[in-house]
């Protein structure tokens, strides 16, 4: 007989559907490492507007993958795939249970599926890109990209510049549509059984008064967001360009600061885009067939996540 697979955990969901509480509550109940899943999380000196879980929160169950890299450097997928894998196989190792906790799904999606063999990003080619980009606009880019790859177009709107780029990237680069390059590369299987959970709002309009909330708090906190990316801008080595300074939240403050909006645009803007990154983050979810779906409003979502565990155990 074939031994069974070790088990992880994923706890996936939009932005303030409550990831880092239910994470924290599963823990005190079952041993437990947590691992972020969190593109924004990695960075050093990030802290209020990624929601980054406290000090004490940390020291209570072992966190991963959280201030990694400094806002001036990039952190790719197949570098978390790299990380994440390496942790779980240390955390079976210590006889406890890997719980991947966060909201970016590309990430999530790159652990699961394997990575594609895609050629790594070349720099001059992109800073010639960015300057047709400005020259000729994001829709003559798409236009251009729907001769050269018309599948991979069709799934990209017409302002997505960093997918767009990537795209057109990879066709200069390997002479072949992306979607060709996607479509020959055979799924990685895991080494582990990978449990998903999904905290989805049963009331979209309440998840959204949460995010308002929360963007709220990070304006008025001591210290606040823009005390934060004040710091940030000092920095000589740092701009609105880098992947750090592009979070929902950082972009939007970093306009204010700029003097490019007031601070009601700020806002308005920053929960704009953090309702359209929830947006994304549950289309996405609602693709995963195997998911098991938590409503996040319920009073005590880590009761639903623990009994699927401990009822899935045996």
């Amino acid at each position: 007989m074939t031994a069974p697979k070790p088990r992880a955990a994923a706890i996936m969901g939009p932005t303030a559907s409550g990831k880092t509480a239910a994470a924290l509550a599963i823990a005190r109940e079952i041993p437990c490492e947590i691992i972020s899943v969190d593109s924004a999380l990695i960075y050093r000196g990030m802290n209020i507007g990624t929601a980054k879980p406290s000090a004490d929160e940390q020291a209570a169950v072992a966190h991963h993958l959280i201030d990694i890299r400094d806002p001036s450097e990039s952190y790719s997928v197949m570098q978390f795939r790299e990380d994440a894998l390496r942790l779980i196989k240390d955390i079976h190792a210590r006889g406890k249970l890997p719980l991947l906790v966060g909201g970016t799904m590309l990430y999530f999606k790159g652990l699961r599926d394997g990575l594609d063999e895609l050629p790594q990003a070349d720099q001059a080619l992109r800073a010639q890109l960015d300057m047709e980009a400005a020259r000729d606009g994001m829709p003559a880019m798409h236009a251009r990209l729907a001769e050269l790859d018309p599948i991979t177009a069709a799934r990209l709107k017409p302002n997505d510049t960093q997918r767009i780029q990537r795209a057109l990237e990879i066709v200069a680069l390997t002479g072949k549509p992306m979607s060709a390059l996607l479509a020959r590369t055979p799924p990685t299987p895991l080494p582990f059984e990978l449990i998903s959970f999904a905290l989805e709002p049963s009331d979209r309009s309440v998840l959204h008064d949460r995010i308002a909330d929360r963007f709220d708090h990070m304006l008025k906190s001591h210290p606040s967001l823009l005390d934060e990316v004040r710091t940030l801008k000092s920095r000589i080595d740092l701009h609105p360009g880098l992947p750090s300074m592009r979070c929902v939240g950082y972009r939007q403050a970093w306009e204010y600061l700029d003097g490019k909006i007031s601070v009601q645009e700020l806002r308005e803007k920053g929960i704009a885009a953090t309702r359209q990154l929830a947006k994304r983050q549950l289309t996405w979810l609602r693709g995963m067939k195997d998911r098991l779906v938590v409503d996040c409003l319920a009073k005590e979502p880590s009761k639903a996540v623990l009994n699927q565990l401990l009822g899935t155990s045996g």
